[in-house]
């Protein structure tokens, strides 16, 4: 792995930290700031949608500079943002700090991903996607816990504060290690937003959504699903999450491969594995044995798609890589927070926790569905996409 992508990982795996350590440090957060528990998990929220709405400006507001320049100098936000995080001395203006942190993510990961692609031969960009994005999976496999378990012994402070250190760290790696593009001519919006336009695109940023929607309409009510329906303990639903994160790691890394093998054909194939392995949790799930490796799988295919879209969308917009890569870092937050909402108005409406990897399981079935449109548009325009060689 070349030291470049290295770097990216480490600042992914910060990023991915900060804004999934959070839920971890509610109960402290609530606590120390005289907040309730839903006030708190408005961080979440808050967060998501700094994401969502703050990647495309900034994508915008740089789009003149030199790229390794903007992913140093997010770097520099993600660390004043964390900063701010610990010194925070209300609820309002946590809120504020998690916004400004937020609006490095969605343009570090979408910038980044076009800075990876560009590092390896073209035949290598989804495994490069992959493995920078791999820094974001294990966040949740190493960085969440130790982060939550450092929030509760020494105080939520102490997690943002420990958080900084890896910023600079990766600031310091891309500064040293990740090359610098040549520069080109100053980009032209009006002509960006065209390319955005095209219907590939547009279908590749609407897999994007489904994809992550069908992955949080289960994932968010994951604790009371292990908890009701499997009759796991708290300690036992930690250890099945940390299951969850190792399965997601495999699955980044395994989808960059397969999408550098055959991109749609690949896509396809997760996402009919995830409508599969979904529908057999709501029966897994009243097992304890067959839920865990029920989680393990889904875990696999739920993020084998991540890199595909992620190069899919660079590939069919390139004209305009780095507003696509970056819109579509907002089209999967929107997916997360549209997943969430699902889940919790099936509830509302009534059914059952175990009937929810059901609803995962139709929103990943119409994802399948836009993927072989996709496809069969490819064809219909001579294959121009649908098929990538290791040759």
């Amino acid at each position: 792995m070349p030291w470049s992508l290295i770097a990216l990982a480490v600042a992914a795996f910060g990023i991915g930290t900060t804004e999934f350590v959070i839920m971890g440090l509610l109960p402290d957060l609530s606590r120390d700031l005289g907040v309730s528990i839903p006030a708190s998990g408005m961080l979440v929220s808050g967060y998501a949608l700094g994401v969502t709405f703050g990647a495309p400006l900034v994508a915008m507001a740089t789009s003149g500079l030199p790229r390794k320049t903007t992913l140093l100098g997010l770097m520099g936000v993600f660390v004043l943002g964390n900063m701010a995080c610990a010194l925070a001395p209300s609820y309002t203006l946590l809120m504020l700090a998690r916004v400004l942190t937020a609006l490095c993510h969605g343009a570090f990961f979408g910038i980044g991903s076009v800075v990876a692609a560009g590092l390896v031969p073209a035949r290598q960009r989804s495994r490069a996607i992959a493995l920078m994005f791999s820094g974001l999976t294990l966040a949740n496999v190493l960085g969440v816990p130790f982060g939550t378990a450092l929030g509760q012994a020494a105080g939520w402070r102490a997690t943002f504060w420990a958080i900084v250190p890896i910023g600079l760290a990766a600031a310091l790696a891309i500064a040293w290690k990740v090359p610098a593009p040549p520069t080109g001519p100053r980009p032209r919006l009006i002509a960006e937003w065209a390319a955005l336009a095209r219907p590939q695109v547009l279908l590749a940023m609407g897999m994007s959504v489904l994809a992550s929607a069908s992955l949080f309409s289960v994932f968010t009510y994951i604790t009371p699903i292990l908890e009701v329906v499997t009759a796991l303990s708290p300690h036992a639903v930690t250890l099945v999450l940390l299951v969850f994160g190792v399965g997601i790691t495999i699955g980044n890394l395994l989808g960059g491969r397969l999408a550098d093998w055959r991109m749609l054909p690949a896509l396809i194939g997760a996402l009919a594995a995830l409508a599969v392995i979904l529908t057999g949790f709501a029966w897994t799930s009243h097992s304890p044995v067959l839920a865990v490796i029920t989680v393990l799988l889904w875990g696999v295919a739920g993020f084998a798609p991540g890199p595909s879209l992620q190069a899919r969308v660079v590939d069919q917009a390139s004209e305009a890589p780095n507003l696509a890569a970056t819109l579509n870092q907002s089209a999967f937050n929107l997916g997360n927070a549209s997943g969430a909402w699902i889940g919790g108005a099936a509830l509302t409406a009534g059914l059952a926790y175990d009937t929810l990897p059901l609803v995962g399981a139709g929103v990943a079935l119409v994802a399948l569905v836009v993927a072989v449109v996709s496809l069969a548009l490819d064809r219909q325009e001579g294959g121009g996409g649908a098929v990538r060689s290791e040759a």
